[in-house]
């Protein structure tokens, strides 16, 4: 990754790579890790814990509390050298029953040292959970393609103009209303997703400062305009998506005022304080964002009903989960079987930026992860060109083999609190298309970051200095003849390609060609019906070259991005 990329997480950095990976290791370890990582019915888990301690294990113990009182003792699976803390850590393992579906399951584990002392509970004494079942999303998401709309820049309705903003924190003006008169735009482009960032009473540009998590902001609109806005969505075929932040919100939120002025308040625990009332646990240090005690009953329960709400009483279509790395794993079990039971057809994925196998825990819990991996890999090879295809092709392989077909991972080039994929390529048009073309023919349902079909794009680097100035990624949406025609069609035509051909999102991927010298790559999506041929040039020259029985002329890197439709299988071949 380009030294001036900046993305969110723990892990941005090598520094904070090392330093996590020494961490992770440390003391007595679960990690939500189960063999399977989501146990269907009939399913007797393997529970896997580690343990990397100054002196002997006596045993380590793995205690049920639902559905049944039951303490299950692990057995030592083999010594391990680990060598960034330069010590043994020691494997333990023991199989949980099996049980039915819908039954949840809940646990703590402790290890005992040898000799005496007190247990010492896993992952700082976490309790973790699963609740029985078919894990993966609903049939819809597979088919989705997911148009992501940031309320305040994306237009501010007939008759209105932008604000005079004066920097791009302000507010611009966009409402909820101006979504609505446009969402016939969002349907011809061929988008059958949206998903909304926040629209909750905020004074913030962006919606993650809320107050309220049962109310519309008003100068966004009211309740009335959300309403209209899904029923109108859900007219046109369009399914929508909120943004939901779990971990934290505003430090003007009513229960964290009175959090704040009286220790002896019901809302105390509902926050973790390392001295109270001015010392508490934060989202990434920032003070005006006071993380929630999702584990505490009646802060979690508040959650659970604000995310019912939204589903039962409104009519989304589901979630995407901002850090949802923060909260608890046995918070989202419960938010899953919340949201599934108001919306069995309901669709949710968290924003996780960590490692694959961390990722793959919340299997079960969530739907699936946003594809922050393949975001990197795919601004890698098509923006900075630091990949080439050979590499690109053996990530592809590797990350298709690691997660299981049913966990979702929606794919991006590029969102709200990332530099726009145009501007890190210098406005070349054609390396987006060629990028967005690579995009929507894997397996991830594709999300389309608002004005990114239109050639909307930034001033400067997100990165100023030892700043991250993430709202110059948030410029307004272009609008008539400000819009880039040549983007628009193309986008079009992508989307509808994906969608008339199914073997790009459920069929299985294989590389039929791969020179890396030259910058050649092809791979082809089969599914039972058809055989779809994928062909990319990555270099400066045109190349010829035959590949499943067909002959192709590729235009160069710079040259234009053409999209061809050819069922191998059939033999017939179209041009789009």
């Amino acid at each position: 990754m380009a030294s001036n990329e900046f993305f969110f997480g723990t892990l941005n950095t090598i520094d904070k790579r090392v330093a996590y990976s020494r961490q992770r290791q440390r003391g007595v370890r679960h990690d939500n890790r189960l063999l399977p990582q989501a146990p269907r019915p009939g399913d007797p888990p393997t529970v896997v814990v580690s343990t990397e301690l100054p002196h002997a294990v006596e045993r380590v113990v793995c205690t049920l509390q639902e559905p049944q009182q039951q303490t299950v003792v692990l057995q030592p699976a083999g010594d391990h050298w680990d060598l960034l803390n330069w010590r043994y850590f020691q494997t333990w393992q023991a199989r949980l029953p099996a049980y039915a579906a819908g039954t949840t399951v809940r646990y703590t584990i402790a290890a005992y040292p040898a000799g005496g002392g007190d247990p010492l509970p896993a992952d700082e004494g976490q309790t973790f959970s699963y609740t029985v079942g078919q894990p993966g999303p609903p049939q819809w998401a597979h088919e989705a393609i997911i148009y992501q709309i940031f309320p305040d820049r994306f237009h501010p309705g007939a008759g209105h103009s932008w604000r005079e903003a004066q920097s791009m924190s302000d507010i611009h003006g966009g409402t909820l209303q101006g979504i609505v008169e446009n969402l016939d735009y969002v349907a011809d482009l061929g988008f059958n997703c949206i998903w909304l960032n926040p629209f909750f009473p905020d004074e913030t540009h962006h919606g993650y400062h809320a107050t309220d998590y049962f109310d519309v902001e008003p100068r966004l609109g009211d309740m009335s305009v959300v309403r209209r806005l899904v029923e109108e969505a859900h007219a046109r075929g369009i399914r929508v998506l909120l943004d939901f932040v779990a971990n934290h919100w505003s430090s003007e939120h009513p229960t964290f005022r009175q959090a704040r002025a009286d220790r002896n308040s019901d809302y105390y625990h509902w926050y973790r304080w390392r001295e109270w009332p001015d010392d508490y646990e934060t989202f990434f240090g920032v003070r005006e964002l006071p993380q929630i005690n999702v584990d505490h009953p009646a802060a979690r329960e508040h959650l659970l009903r604000s995310a019912d709400f939204w589903l039962s009483d409104v009519g989304f279509d589901g979630y995407r989960l901002d850090y949802a790395h923060g909260p608890s794993h046995d918070f989202w079990r419960a938010f899953h079987d919340t949201v599934k039971s108001a919306r069995p057809e309901a669709w949710i994925f968290g924003e996780v930026v960590e490692t694959p196998p961390v990722q793959l825990s919340y299997d079960g819990r969530l739907d699936g992860t946003l594809d922050f991996l393949l975001m990197q890999a795919l601004r890698d090879t098509f923006a900075f060109r630091s990949n080439g295809v050979a590499q690109f092709d053996a990530f592809l392989n590797a990350h298709e083999r690691f997660f299981p077909p049913h966990f979702s991972r929606p794919s991006f080039l590029d969102n709200h609190d990332i530099n726009r994929f145009l501007w890190l390529v210098g406005g070349d048009r054609q390396k987006l298309k060629l990028a967005a073309l690579c995009q929507f023919t894997l397996i991830g349902p594709p999300i389309v970051y608002y004005g990114a079909e239109v050639g909307v794009t930034q001033e400067r680097d997100i990165v100023q200095g030892e700043r991250h100035v993430l709202e110059e990624a948030r410029q307004p949406m272009r609008w008539g003849g400000a819009q880039d025609d040549v983007l628009h069609l193309f986008y079009r035509d992508l989307i509808h390609l994906r969608r008339a051909h199914p073997a790009l999102w459920r069929g299985d991927r294989r590389t039929v060609y791969l020179d890396d010298e030259a910058g050649l790559y092809a791979y082809t999506r089969s599914d039972e019906h058809e055989t779809v041929l994928v062909a990319l040039n990555l270099s400066d020259h045109l190349h010829r070259f035959e590949a499943a029985g067909h002959s192709f002329e590729l235009p160069p890197w710079g040259g234009d991005v053409q999209i061809f439709a050819a069922d191998v299988r059939a033999g017939a071949q179209g041009r789009r």
